[in-house]
C-alpha cells in the first residue's frame, strides 16, 4: 500500500506514461496528495473534446454506492473510456446500507469485475478506511489504495528534495530548513513556494541558494525563523534580541505562538541529544531518528552552549510563555516584551 510522499509520485509516473488503473482509492489526512493525483487523472485521463459526455464528478453526500456503480458500468460515449471522481467519498463510506446490500458489498461486487473503459476514483479525506475490512484487499487487487498521511517537519526537506530533483535541480541543506520553517507542513502551500522557485530559477543554474530563496519567496534575509532559531543556538545575544524586537514591532506577521512553535521542538531533540549513547553524528541523527546527519551540526552546538539541565529549564520555560500569550495565568501587564523576556531567560 502507497503511504508515502515517494508512493504519490510512483502513482503520478504511471499516470504520467498513461498507466490507468480502473480503480483509485486515495484516502487519508493529507489532502495534498489525493487532490493532485485526482487532478492529475481529471486533467489528463480524456482528450478535452470527451470530456463533457464522459467525465463526471460526484459528491459523497449527495449520492449513493449504488448510483456511483451504475455509473460506472455504462460505457463511454464516442471515447475510449469515462472518468468518475467522487469527492468526500468518506460521506459515502460511513453509510452501513442501501437497498441492495451493505456500501462495502456492493463497491466489492463491482470491483470483482471493474469495468475497463471506466477510471473510478474515489477521494476519501479526513480518515481511511479499517484496513482489516476485506474491501481494502479487495480495492487493492483490483486498483491503487493509496494512503495519504501527514508528513512531519522533519520529512519536509525529502519531500522539497523529491521535488526538486524531478526538475534537475538541488537546494542546500540551509535552504530546506528556511523553506520548511517559512512554509510549514501545508504542502499545498511549499508545492506552490517551490514551483515558483523552479519558474525562476535562470537557465544553466541547478542550485538553489538561501539568497534566491530570500528573494523569491519573501523570506526576510535577516528576519526569518531560520535565522533566530540559529542565533539562540549558537548564543549570539545581539542578533537573537535584534530578532525578537523586530518579532515584537511586528506581532501579525510574527506572532509569539509561531515563534515558541518553531524553536520547542530544537530544545526538545536537543534534549534527546543529550541522552544518545553515540554522540557521533551517525548516533545523534539515529537517537533523533533523522533521516540524514545533515542537521546534526545544531545538535552539536546547541551541547557546547548548553547544558542538559538548562535545556530542561528551557523546554518548560518555552511552555510556560507559550501558555501565558494564550491566556493562562496571564496579567494586565502581559502581551508586549513577552518574546524578550523568554529570550532572556533562554540565553542566560
Amino acid at each position: 500500500m502507497a503511504t508515502s510522499g515517494t508512493a504519490y509520485r510512483q502513482v503520478l509516473k504511471e499516470l504520467e506514461k498513461g498507466v490507468y488503473q480502473p480503480v483509485y482509492y486515495l484516502m487519508g489526512d493529507e489532502p495534498f496528495f489525493i487532490d493532485s493525483i485526482s487532478d492529475y487523472i481529471r486533467e489528463h485521463a480524456l482528450p478535452e473534446e470527451a470530456r463533457d459526455f464522459n467525465q463526471l464528478v460526484l459528491y459523497g453526500n449527495e449520492t449513493s454506492m449504488n448510483e456511483v456503480i451504475q455509473r460506472a458500468r455504462a460505457y463511454p460515449m464516442g471515447a475510449d473510456r469515462q472518468v468518475i471522481i467522487v469527492k468526500e467519498a468518506q460521506h459515502l463510506m460511513k453509510r452501513d446500507s442501501e437497498s441492495g446490500g451493505s456500501v462495502s458489498d456492493i463497491l466489492g461486487a463491482y470491483l470483482l469485475h471493474p469495468q475497463n473503459s471506466t477510471i473510478l476514483v474515489f477521494c476519501h479525506k479526513n480518515g481511511s478506511l479499517d484496513k482489516r475490512k476485506k474491501i481494502v484487499a479487495a480495492i487493492e487487487k483490483a486498483g491503487v489504495l493509496f494512503e495519504s498521511k501527514k508528513v512531519k517537519d522533519d520529512a519536509l526537506p525529502d519531500f522539497i528534495g523529491e521535488f526538486l530533483n524531478e526538475h534537475g535541480l538541488k537546494m542546500s541543506p540551509k535552504g530546506m530548513s528556511m523553506m520548511s520553517e517559512f512554509v510549514g507542513a501545508d504542502l499545498s502551500r511549499m508545492n506552490g513556494e517551490l514551483e515558483k522557485l523552479v519558474t525562476a530559477m535562470p537557465d544553466g543554474v541547478k542550485e538553489i541558494t538561501p539568497e534566491f530563496i530570500e528573494e523569491h519567496v519573501g523570506i526576510s534575509k535577516d528576519y526569518n525563523i531560520f535565522e533566530f532559531r540559529d542565533a539562540i543556538i549558537n548564543k549570539n545575544v545581539q542578533k537573537a534580541n535584534k530578532i525578537a524586537a523586530y518579532y515584537e514591532s511586528n506581532p501579525k506577521m510574527y506572532p509569539i505562538q509561531l515563534v515558541t512553535a518553531a524553536i520547542f521542538p530544537y530544545f526538545a531533540n536537543l534534549m534527546l541529544a543529550f541522552y544518545a549513547p553515540d554522540k557521533t553524528d551517525r548516533g545523534i541523527a539515529d537517537q533523533l531518528d533523522l533521516k540524514s546527519t545533515w542537521g546534526v551540526g545544531d545538535y552539536t552546538t546547541g551541547m557546547r552552549n548548553y547544558t542538559a539541565t538548562q535545556t530542561m529549564k528551557i523546554i518548560n520555560t518555552i511552555r510556560r510563555y507559550d501558555a501565558k500569550s494564550k491566556g493562562v495565568d496571564a496579567t494586565a501587564n502581559t502581551g508586549e516584551g513577552l518574546l524578550k523576556e523568554l529570550l532572556f531567560l533562554i540565553l542566560h
